[in-house]
């Protein structure tokens, strides 16, 4: 099975990748070309525009990492 690009609302502009290969690692992308490890990445390689609309769309995850700066 090979690895699928999906959005959690129709709306939402990130696209998650679900990799059957892989347990433990969230990857998301903007444009399913550039990808991002949620755990290493954010909000550090992120720009501004990014990071409000990952912030916008995933409020839990924004949360848990709040003290990230």
């Amino acid at each position: 099975m090979s690895n699928r690009w999906y959005k959690e609302e129709d709306t939402d502009v990130i696209w998650w990748k679900d990799d059957p290969n892989t347990i433990g690692e969230f990857v998301f992308s903007f444009d399913k070309t550039t990808e991002f490890n949620m755990f290493r990445d954010y909000p550090y390689k992120l720009t501004k525009e990014q990071k409000q609309i990952f912030d916008k769309e995933n409020p839990e995850w924004a949360d848990f990492f709040k003290d990230r700066k």
